[in-house]
């Protein structure tokens, strides 16, 4: 059976995540994650997209990135990819695959997801118990987001200049984010929707994207329509 190709809109933010083969590792070393992290500039550069977010754990990435036209996300990932893989087998004197298939991605409706998809990013090393606070994780945007240390790599998305006037009030808006717990339903849907390629966001948004796009944008309900009348007269 043929795959569906991707939701990509041109302008509307996706998160990404690209995984090692077998969750083996893809980071050894400070030098890989400084590599990857130029590649993936250069990338983005070349075919137009915008990272908002980004975490780089050791069998793993999580991007959040709005690409500029159709093919941008799909190309700039294609360059890095081969970039990454050329860059690590020569390194670790390997062959073969360094990814698990194709990565994956969902389309974010901006208002009721793209801070809350931000924290979820940048909190991975947290949820993983590699650090206490995602400040001292070196390699995410957090420090960029939250502190402002600088980074050519990060392009501010619109809901998150709504923060604040001046930098340093957007830093301390986003820092007051992550005192409050993500919701646990919010996680499970930023989970379920980018492994399994549907559309993250409210049902209006959902509704605007299946039409625009004319294809259903999330699973269909188990067990039928309960609020059919065929439905409702089914004998127990």
């Amino acid at each position: 059976m043929a795959r569906l190709p991707r939701f990509v809109i041109p302008g509307q933010p996706q998160h990404v995540i690209l995984r090692g083969n077998n969750r083996t590792e893809i980071f050894c070393a400070d030098a890989d994650y400084q590599f990857y992290l130029e590649k993936l500039q250069q990338a983005c550069a070349t075919h137009g997209c915008e990272p908002h977010a980004y975490v780089l754990m050791t069998t793993h990435v999580h991007l959040l990135i709005t690409p500029n036209e159709e093919q941008s996300l799909a190309k700039a990932i294609q360059m890095l990819g081969r970039y990454y893989v050329q860059y690590y087998n020569y390194c670790y004197q390997r062959t073969g695959t360094l990814w698990e298939g194709r990565y994956k991605a969902t389309l974010i409706d901006s208002e009721s997801y793209l801070l809350t998809c931000m924290r979820y990013i940048e909190l991975n090393p947290v949820r993983a118990d590699m650090v206490a606070h995602p400040s001292e994780y070196p390699w995410s945007s957090y420090r960029h987001n939250a502190l402002g240390q600088a980074n050519e790599l990060v392009t501010p998305h619109a809901e998150y200049l709504r923060l604040g006037k001046t930098d340093e009030e957007r830093q301390a808006a986003y820092r007051q984010l992550f005192k409050h717990r993500i919701p646990e339903d919010s996680i499970t849907a930023i989970r379920e929707a980018t492994n399994k390629a549907w559309v993250l966001g409210n049902d209006r948004f959902k509704q605007r994207i299946q039409t625009k796009l004319d294809r259903r944008v999330e699973p269909k309900v188990r067990g039928g329509d309960r609020k059919s009348e065929k439905f409702l007269n089914k004998p127990n």
